[in-house]
């Protein structure tokens, strides 16, 4: 038998079978075509074009200010270059908060417009109705508890949540909900280990953890912190399998310095 036979895309009964057989699941960011192409070849089970755009590409301070258009414009890029992976895209701050109407409306045109597979949303059973009515139009919901950016101006730090009991109970209860609702999986950002190994036992739906210890049944990162493109951003729960800040660095050095003296292009560098 051919071992180069297509590669089966990614779905979200795949997903659900991984959990159930005890695969973890891999997921990692992308935001652009060029990145997107080598994310997906690699092997990548899911790949999430995260609002966290707006920090890493538009070097905003917060997730809150990249714009409804703008996420399609990065999803629609990616897209364009996953063949295999599952492409999730997070529904941007102000666009299903306390409107289930605008909700529906934003995830349509994710959906439509970018050719995506799925978004995520922040948050627990106060925006039960706005998943509800996406999830009727027959739109993938992923989830997302713990340390929500997007409410970051009410939590007034990026510090480990729930670990309180209140936070914690409240936190499984929403866990139990959003499986409830329909959604296919759940991301636990920043809590305790023993926390996310019990929501993901609780569940039957995927967990995927960032900063959540090594229970959940996937995980996800950043693609400019696990690459070291990010320099000096090294939170305890962050793996670095590359220092790429300073090897471009040295590489446009070198092309800056040839340059000034003259050695590129060469004559076999031109026509």
């Amino acid at each position: 038998m051919s071992v180069n036979k297509e590669v089966k895309r990614i779905t979200t009964h795949i997903l659900q079978e991984m959990k159930n057989r005890g695969e973890k699941i891999a997921m990692l960011t992308a935001y652009d075509y060029s990145m997107a192409a080598i994310v997906d070849n690699a092997g990548m089970d899911i790949i999430l074009v995260g609002d966290s755009a707006s920090n890493v590409m538009a070097g905003h301070e917060t997730t809150l200010p990249i714009t409804l258009d703008q996420m399609i414009y990065h999803a629609s890029s990616v897209v364009r270059a996953a063949k295999r992976a599952l492409v999730v895209v997070d529904l941007p701050f102000g666009s299903y908060q306390g409107n289930s109407k605008e909700a529906l409306s934003s995830a349509i045109r994710i959906m439509k417009e970018s050719g995506a597979h799925a978004v995520k949303m922040e948050g627990g059973v106060e925006i039960a109705e706005s998943i509800s009515r996406i999830l009727t139009a027959g739109i993938p919901v992923m989830g997302h508890l713990g340390l929500t950016p997007q409410s970051i101006y009410k939590f007034g730090t990026y510090t480990v949540r729930a670990k309180e009991d209140a936070e914690a109970a409240k936190l499984q209860e929403d866990a139990l909900k959003l499986q409830e609702l329909g959604c296919f999986g759940v991301v636990l950002e920043k809590i305790p280990a023993k926390l996310a190994r019990q929501v993901s036992e609780s569940l039957s739906i995927p967990t995927i953890g960032i900063g959540a210890g090594q229970h959940c049944d996937g995980q996800v990162l950043v693609i400019h912190d696990m690459l070291g493109i990010n320099k000096g951003f090294k939170p305890r729960f962050l793996r670095q399998y590359s220092n790429m800040y300073d090897i471009m660095n040295d590489a446009i050095q070198n092309y800056v310095g040839d340059v000034k003296a003259k050695s590129f292009p060469n004559e076999k560098e031109g026509y």
